[in-house]
């Protein structure tokens, strides 16, 4: 368990393709409240910085959607998704994430990622024990890594409460996609 006072600085970095990808694979295409999981996640503490990392398609029907996050006070950082010869796609940040952790950690008292990734595991074993950082974990508990989720100070389980978390929800189940002005 994490201790949390109004007094601590706290660094959001949000794995933007992760959360979305498990909301649309547990809740049947709802879509992740970003709006919400910021609020929670911060829990009346002092924010110094929230990042968004994404991948934008070949269609780049994002631009809405980064707004809505830059109206919660959320930074986006986007790069092009990756077509290989073969046709193969990649899209990841996760180094990318890693590294503004890495470098934001002095300046900060704890670091929440969002993401239940366990390819972090390693960040956060590295910012607790090296950078002294707190280290919190926000994510669907059902697509998340045990392993992450079990060396953080805190875990954050979206999947104990998706009505909160989600839009598109009524009654648990989903229901027609909203505009996507919404997130």
């Amino acid at each position: 368990m994490s201790i949390k006072h109004k007094n601590q600085r706290v660094g959001i970095f949000i794995d933007t393709q992760n959360l979305y990808h498990s909301a649309k694979n547990l809740y049947g295409g709802a879509r992740v409240n970003f709006g919400q999981v910021l609020k929670d996640a911060l829990g009346g503490r002092q924010l110094i910085r929230a990042l968004a990392y994404m991948v934008t398609t070949e269609a780049g029907d994002e631009k809405n959607f980064i707004e809505a996050l830059g109206k919660f006070g959320i930074e986006v950082k986007t790069k092009d998704l990756q077509i290989f010869v073969d046709g193969s796609k990649k899209a990841d940040w996760d180094v990318g994430l890693a590294v503004d952790a890495i470098k934001m950690a002095p300046k900060l008292d704890t670091v929440i990622i969002g993401s239940g990734d366990g390819d972090f595991v390693p960040l956060v074993e590295y910012l607790k024990e090296n950078m002294g950082a707190q280290v919190e974990v926000i994510a669907f508990g059902k697509s998340s890594s045990g392993k992450l989720r079990e060396i953080a100070d805190d875990f954050l389980d979206l999947s104990e409460n998706p009505r909160k978390y989600l839009i598109n929800m009524i009654g648990g189940n989903p229901r027609k996609p909203v505009p996507k002005v919404h997130i």
